[in-house]
């Protein structure tokens, strides 16, 4: 479903150069659920961008289902991320301008989808989310728990068959971050895969697959027997098991 070969990012020039990723190889198979942890600053959610086209490796290949991102034009590349990749965004990134269930479909309209089957796809997608209640509610309207679970709902319409969440439990109370959870391993156990960047062991306990990053560089990893393991009696404030 996705695999990053040799993939690195450096940012700027000379004595400002960053080396965001380091030859990061990475596969992730249909059905698998994949928690990435680490440090801040480790390459987290610049290994999520790369994985999403949002943007381009300086080095290695990005391969989404058997395309590889980089050969691609701008257009078609649009085209995969409507299409093929579900994106949770730190911020939500939600459009002030449109209702929940407007955002939530927007990309299937974009896609040709007619409004009216793009509007029932999207309030199936809030309704399994939770939150079918906000459909006509705009951005403004909703507190941050409910613009995230708006966002969630957007990455999950549609036959999207890979999920990139980074830090998508962020804003919610802890029942509802295990509910979300608990909807993304659903899907995976479907047949799609997901990829969620965390620092809560608790919500990486979730995961077929753990992996660790620090300084831009995949340092480690965990099976989920290892995982569950290694997490045990984590508490609701993420401490213990570690």
């Amino acid at each position: 479903m996705l695999r990053l070969a040799s993939v690195s990012r450096v940012h700027g020039q000379g004595a400002a150069e960053v080396h965001a990723l380091r030859s990061v190889d990475l596969e992730v198979r249909p059905g698998e659920f994949v928690a990435v942890m680490g440090p801040s600053g480790s390459g987290k959610s610049t290994l999520l961008t790369l994985a999403g086209g949002l943007d381009s490796a300086s080095s290695g290949q990005v391969v989404v289902e058997g395309t590889e991102l980089g050969a691609l034009s701008r257009k078609a590349l649009a085209a995969v991320r409507r299409r093929s990749i579900g994106y949770v965004f730190q911020d939500f990134n939600l459009i002030p301008a449109l209702t929940a269930a407007e955002n939530v479909s927007l990309p299937r309209e974009l896609d040709g989808l007619s409004g009216r089957k793009a509007r029932a796809e999207a309030l199936a997608a809030l309704e399994e989310i939770g939150v079918a209640e906000l459909a006509d509610r705009f951005p403004d309207e909703m507190s941050g728990g409910q613009q995230q679970r708006v966002a969630i709902a957007r990455a999950l319409i549609g036959d999207r068959r890979l999920v990139l969440a980074d830090e998508p439990t962020g804003a919610l109370d802890s029942a509802t971050g295990e509910a979300v959870l608990a909807v993304l391993r659903g899907r995976c156990d479907a047949g799609a895969a997901a990829v969620m960047v965390t620092h809560e062991a608790r919500h990486a306990a979730w995961a077929d697959r753990v992996v660790f990053l620090r300084d831009g560089r995949l340092v480690d990893e965990s099976a989920r027997s290892s995982a569950e393991t290694l997490f045990s009696g984590v508490g609701p404030d993420g401490t213990g098991g570690l």
